[in-house]
């Protein structure tokens, strides 16, 4: 039996990317299931009718990844 997800969009915040097939990589603020807003980073098809399998932040997590990133040399 498939499980409904629901989703609420809070903010959109980036774009990463996008395939010449329309989807977007995003970094968006979501609420899933009614619970508290969490940052995650995933595909998107271009109406959202469809999502590729992603990652969740809570605003710590994000913070330390942000610390993480700034140290790399790119």
């Amino acid at each position: 039996m498939a499980m409904d997800i629901k989703y609420n969009v809070v903010k959109e915040i980036a774009i990463l990317s996008e395939k010449s097939n329309g989807w977007t990589k995003q970094l968006n603020l979501i609420s899933w299931n009614d619970g508290e807003p969490k940052y995650d980073i995933r595909d998107w098809a271009p109406e959202r009718e469809k999502m590729g399998k992603g990652v969740t932040l809570t605003a710590a997590e994000l913070q330390c990844l942000s610390d993480a990133l700034q140290e790399l040399e790119l």
